[in-house]
């Protein structure tokens, strides 16, 4: 293919189309319960250990599938109103706006987390099995969906604060209380590289958000 019919695969045309968003809640959605269930030990001790107040801040990765199936929705629902994605941030509500940054800022963050975490303990000797090259692809996926859809988020300067507060607090909670996903037994001597490292992902992702933000606003 030339150069022409490769950009078309990341035009608005074709990420915007009622066929491909659809397409992109199939894989969603399903990946998102698969997350919870996958999750379900871990949330079981949790409850358990702590009770359920800290339950929020144990599955990650599908929380932040989750919020991208919401934009998803949000942009069908666009489509069907017949207002196109030319909606103004100013007229983005709050609540959607907490929305579509939340999808940017966490699946971008957890994407490139679990890749690293997956293949930091394979570099130290932890065996890589079918299911985590499963996991390895759905979350470079997850990043990379984040990315793709940068040029139809709407979201305020408000959201990102929001979001970007919580995803901070997260990563305290996380390794503050020890409520963080539950990791290979090689990589257990490496927390604080490990947190440090979630922290800097929080804040990459908070400055790609606000990038975003600011490329809309100047428009």
């Amino acid at each position: 293919m030339d150069g022409w019919r490769l950009s078309y695969f990341v035009s608005r045309a074709f990420l915007g189309g009622r066929l491909m968003l659809l397409l992109m809640l199939l894989v969603n959605v399903p990946g998102t319960v698969y997350g919870y269930i996958w999750y379900g030990n871990q949330l079981a001790f949790t409850w358990e250990a702590f009770g359920p107040a800290l339950l929020p801040f144990v599955p990650d990765s599908p929380t932040a599938s989750l919020f991208f199936s919401l934009f998803l929705l949000y942009l069908l629902k666009d489509i069907d109103a017949g207002r196109g994605f030319a909606i103004p941030p100013e007229r983005v509500g709050l609540g959607r706006g907490v929305v579509e940054a939340f999808a940017l800022i966490t699946s971008f963050k957890y994407g490139i987390w679990a890749v690293a975490m997956i293949w930091a303990g394979a570099w130290q000797g932890e065996a890589v099995s079918g299911q985590d090259w499963m996991l390895t692809l759905s979350h470079l996926g997850m990043a990379a969906e984040a990315l793709l859809y940068v040029r139809f988020y709407r979201f305020s300067l408000g959201a990102v604060v929001i979001v970007g507060a919580w995803s901070l607090w997260n990563d305290a909670m996380d390794y503050g209380v020890g409520v963080f996903p539950w990791l290979a037994e090689v990589l257990q001597d490496d927390l604080t590289t490990i947190q440090w490292f979630t922290v800097g992902l929080s804040l990459i992702g908070i400055a790609i958000a606000t990038a975003v933000w600011l490329m809309r606003t100047r428009k």
